[in-house]
C-alpha cells in the first residue's frame, strides 16, 4: 500500500505558494479497493509518510501532520443527533476525525427544518441516527461511522460509547445530561457539554474527575419535564446551534490534540442578540 500511496500522490503548492505532497480521493479509493483496505487506512498511511490527503490541504498550517493524523486516528461519540448533534458531526467530518459514533433514538419532523442540518424534505420520517451516518458518509468517506437508534442511558451507555475518546453533549433534557455524564466519568471520557435556548447558549467541557454539570445545574436540581426545558419555552432559532455546534466541536479537536485552553471549570455563554460572550469560572477541585 505505502508504495501505491506514493507512486499516485502529486506535488503541488497550497494557497500561499509552499509544496506539498498530496493524494487525491479518487486515488486513494483505488489503493483501498487494491488492497482491500479502508479509505480511513489508506488517509492514515500516507499521512505518516507526510503525504496530506487532498481533501486537508486548507487545514494546513493550522492543523500539522501530526494532528490530522492523530485526528484521523480519533473515534468521537456524538450522542443526539439534532440540532447540536448534526452539526457537531458534520464539523468532525470535515475536520478530518477518523470515527464517529452517533446515537439517538429520534426520527426527523417537519418541526426540525428550521435549524437541523440533516433535515430535508427528503428525510422526514428518517432516522436522525441513520441520516447523520449516511450524511458523514457523503461529506467524508474516510470517517467510519457507528450509529445506535437507541435512547442511551446508565444501562447501556458503557457498551454503546465504548472506544469513544472524546463524548459529545447533544442532548436537550437536565435528566438525560446527568446521566450521560454519569457514564462518562465511569468510563474515564472527557465530555463536551453544550446547551441553548432562543438566542443563547453555552458551552463546558467536563474530564472525569471534575466537578462537572452540577456546577451548572445544581446538586438538588431536579430533571426538568420536555414541556418545561428552556429550548422548549424560548425556541430554537437556527443561528444558535450553529455557534455552540461549532464550539463544541473545537472543544474536541483542543482535547484530542491537547492544544489550547479547554473550557474546564469555566462555561462559555453566548448570546446572539446582543452579540455577547461571558466565561463564568469555577474552582478547580476534583469531585470527592
Amino acid at each position: 500500500m505505502e508504495q501505491a500511496i506514493f507512486s499516485l500522490s502529486f506535488k503541488t503548492t497550497d494557497q500561499a505558494g509552499r509544496s506539498v505532497q498530496c493524494l487525491k480521493e479518487e486515488q486513494a479509493l483505488e489503493i483501498a479497493h487494491r488492497h482491500h483496505g479502508t479509505l480511513r487506512g489508506v488517509y492514515r498511511e500516507a499521512l505518516k509518510n507526510n503525504i496530506i490527503p487532498y481533501r486537508y490541504i486548507r487545514n494546513r498550517t493550522t492543523l500539522s501532520i501530526k494532528e490530522q493524523l492523530k485526528l484521523l486516528e480519533s473515534d468521537i461519540a456524538v450522542v443526539g443527533a439534532g440540532g447540536l448533534g448534526g452539526l457537531v458531526m458534520e464539523i468532525l467530518a470535515r475536520t478530518g476525525i477518523g470515527g464517529l459514533i452517533l446515537i439517538d433514538d429520534d426520527t426527523l419532523e417537519e418541526t426540525n427544518l428550521n435549524r437541523q442540518i440533516l433535515s430535508s424534505k427528503d428525510t422526514l420520517g428518517l432516522s436522525k441516527a441513520e441520516t447523520g451516518a449516511s450524511r458523514v458518509r457523503t461529506v467524508n468517506p474516510a470517517v467510519d461511522t457507528v450509529l445506535h437508534r437507541k435512547k442511551i442511558n446508565e444501562d447501556n451507555g458503557k457498551e454503546l460509547l465504548a472506544g469513544a475518546a472524546v463524548i459529545v453533549d447533544a442532548l436537550d433534557t437536565i435528566g438525560d445530561r446527568l446521566a450521560l455524564e454519569k457514564t462518562a466519568r465511569a468510563l474515564n471520557i472527557p465530555l463536551v457539554h453544550g446547551a441553548l435556548a432562543g438566542f443563547e447558549g453555552h458551552v463546558m467541557t467536563v474530564f472525569p474527575e471534575d466537578q462537572g454539570l452540577v456546577l451548572l445545574y445544581g446538586e438538588t436540581s431536579l430533571p426538568e419535564s420536555e414541556k418545561q426545558n428552556a429550548e422548549a419555552v424560548l425556541g430554537v432559532p437556527a443561528a444558535t446551534p450553529f455557534l455552540i455546534a461549532a464550539l463544541q466541536a473545537m472543544e474536541v479537536v483542543k482535547i484530542i490534540l491537547q492544544r489550547g485552553d479547554p473550557l474546564r471549570n469555566r462555561m462559555l455563554h453566548a448570546d446572539l442578540e446582543t452579540g455577547r460572550f461571558s466565561e463564568f469560572f469555577f474552582p478547580e477541585r476534583a469531585r470527592k
